[in-house]
């Protein structure tokens, strides 16, 4: 028998073989997939230029370097007022923010750098009320910081933190400066948490926090206890004297100190900023493409629904 070919408006079916049971076979179009990635919600984005990537280990570079420094010559002028140190320490922080201002712009959209000066002037106005000016053993100085960081990756919030904390010198108390370093890990730690998924959930962004404040106090604490002999705000100062009578050593008391405040503080501002975000109407946060890796992942099940169907009929 010879083979017949069925025809319908839509296609055609070949017999090839009378004992053989005709498949079912899929295509997928380009356009099909593309469609099924949108829906999916993948977006494909291009890789950032090398330029980029150099930039920013370059800026990472010259902020560490100009840390150490402050470390090792211990300025005693710094922050006391805006002379030739104080200027010289600036001038590293501004140079690194520089270099990752250029490999940052390539990588986030330009309705982040409108919302960088709103959320500077949150962490200066926080900071300087709370830092400094009550007993609480708190910064809160880095939650516009950390929000930059969750929407737009971890050099838009390193980039704003080293901003903030040179503005803040500058304009108010210079010696925040010298915790610039701090200020720049504190932001890119919150972009890598979300890349992560740490803001998918409080309970992890609280965690995440807690997790990034050891190392942030850690950064901080030399140059409280060798530059500034402490803790420099009423709480924190406080804690450290209180330490330092019940026979703790300068550094002992400002690594305590340090660590257990800023573990505290990140949890509280990583929880503030889980909340601030999850506050925002999707779409303004779809504005932000950083935040898909803080969105809740949930099965899709639209696949599973056929078979499910077919198993229960037989």
């Amino acid at each position: 028998m010879t083979p017949t070919d069925t025809h319908s408006g839509q296609g055609s079916v070949t017999a090839a073989d009378p004992g053989e049971t005709p498949k079912h076979r899929t295509t997928t179009t380009p356009t099909n997939k593309a469609s099924t990635q949108h829906r999916a919600g993948t977006h494909t984005r291009p890789a950032p230029p090398l330029w980029s990537t150099l930039a920013l280990t370059a800026g990472a570079a010259v902020i560490a370097g100009t840390y150490l420094w402050v470390l090792t010559s211990q300025p005693a002028t710094l922050g006391a007022d805006l002379g030739h140190t104080t200027l010289g320490v600036m001038v590293g922080y501004l140079l690194g923010a520089a270099l990752i201002a250029a490999g940052t712009l390539p990588r986030i959209p330009r309705s982040v750098l409108a919302l960088m000066p709103v959320m500077i002037a949150l962490n200066i106005a926080t900071g300087q009320i709370v830092g400094t000016m009550t007993p609480i053993p708190l910064y809160l100085d880095s939650l516009g910081t950390v929000i930059i960081g969750v929407i737009a990756g971890p050099a838009a919030g390193a980039l704003t933190g080293i901003l903030t904390n040179v503005l803040w010198g500058v304009t108010i108390n210079p010696t925040v400066i010298a915790f610039t370093a701090g200020s720049a890990f504190i932001g890119a730690a919150a972009g890598w948490a979300a890349r992560l998924g740490g803001f998918r959930r409080i309970s992890w962004a609280v965690i995440a926090g807690a997790v990034a404040g050891i190392p942030t106090g850690l950064i901080a604490t030399p140059v409280a206890a060798f530059i500034y002999g402490g803790g420099l705000g009423v709480g924190t100062g406080s804690l450290v004297a209180a330490l330092q009578g019940a026979g703790s050593s300068m550094l002992e008391a400002a690594t305590i100190q340090g660590l257990g405040s800023d573990i505290a503080d990140k949890a509280i501002i990583f929880a503030l900023a889980f909340l601030v975000i999850a506050a925002l109407p999707k779409r303004l946060r779809s504005r932000f493409p950083f935040t898909e890796h803080s969105m809740v992942r949930r099965r899709n099940t639209s696949s599973a629904e056929p078979a499910r169907a077919a198993a229960s009929s037989h």
